[in-house]
């Protein structure tokens, strides 16, 4: 099975070495505007994917992305250089989606005619409605990562508070990939207890502790920026989790963004994810504060897309 990855930066060579090393693709093209840094970070790569299980690695084109299965776009400006990295800025990611849908618009056009069956994941900031850009421009084999590594932070985060393994907590972040994402309290389990319940103290201990995890999930990425410069190795081990589920049409169901009838816009609910993308979204019942979260998400999400400027696609792409 074959995989392309747009951009060959921070995030795009994260989600190449994460891919390799998960061992779930065949082939795997990494195309950039600049091909000898493409090339730069295959050759490094394809040097310790001796030690991975059987991949073949290399820098192409647009043209070479013909027959792949799945096409991560990770390319555009990122948020320490669009400057969303302000804790308290309402904005946030959404300072980025003016200027990434002006590239989108160039490379989505060039993706479609090399690969028209292929699933195509928006990892650029911000996700979400970069997927709808991805949609309006005709490609409808499209989703989001969306809140699946809020998801895994808020799991993280929870996990250290209790003590006890991430991989026993059951905890979701929904909506935004961004300010404006709702962490389900109300659902969030370990051991089958509601976690609220577990945590140690007063309720006044308990509500200290919740609004400490929020912001530790809510802005993780400034955290991550402000220490190396981008937040890439997360994103990268999320993405070639979500090639491995579209690659074995694992029918997963994860919190990822998909276009919502609904809602009229992408946001993240949990989804089946598989061969052919999502192929169902299983929205859980919430209390109404929740509920209310989740609708202003959606509108914050509808407001930013509805405010942009779609222009006819630039032949010459980078």
């Amino acid at each position: 099975m074959k995989v392309g990855i747009i951009g060959a930066g921070a995030v795009g060579s994260a989600c190449l070495l994460s891919l390799v090393m998960l061992g779930c693709a065949r082939e795997i093209v990494l195309v950039n505007r600049n091909r000898k840094r493409a090339e730069g970070a295959v050759t490094d790569v394809q040097y310790g994917a001796v030690l991975s299980p059987r991949v073949d690695v290399g820098s192409g084109d647009y043209a070479d992305l013909a027959g792949a299965s799945l096409v991560m776009i990770t390319a555009g400006v990122n948020e320490k250089t669009g400057g969303a990295t302000d804790r308290n800025d309402p904005a946030g990611r959404l300072r980025l989606l003016q200027s990434n849908a002006g590239v989108y618009q160039q490379m989505v056009p060039e993706i479609r005619r090399a690969a028209p069956q292929a699933v195509v994941l928006v990892v650029t900031d911000p996700p979400d409605p970069l997927a709808d850009v991805v949609r309006l421009l005709g490609h409808e084999r499209v989703l989001s990562t969306g809140t699946y590594l809020d998801s895994l932070r808020f799991r993280f985060h929870i996990a250290r508070r209790l003590n006890v393994s991430p991989a026993f907590v059951r905890a979701e972040v929904l909506g935004e990939h961004g300010t404006s994402s709702v962490l389900l309290w109300s659902s969030a389990r370990v051991g089958g207890k509601p976690v609220l319940d577990v945590f140690a103290g007063t309720g006044e201990a308990r509500e200290r502790i919740r609004q400490e995890i929020d912001r530790e999930v809510r802005f993780a990425n400034i955290a991550i920026i402000e220490g190396i410069g981008a937040s890439q190795y997360g994103i990268g081990m999320v993405c070639a989790r979500l090639a491995e589920m579209v690659l074995r049409d694992e029918r997963a169901v994860v919190p990822v963004g998909f276009y919502s009838p609904k809602y009229g816009v992408t946001l993240s609910l949990p989804s089946v994810v598989g061969r052919e993308g999502v192929t169902q979204v299983l929205e859980p019942e919430v209390p109404d504060a929740e509920r209310q979260a989740l609708d202003r998400s959606a509108e914050a999400l509808r407001r930013a897309v509805a405010g942009l400027e779609i222009r006819p696609p630039i032949r010459k792409v980078a």
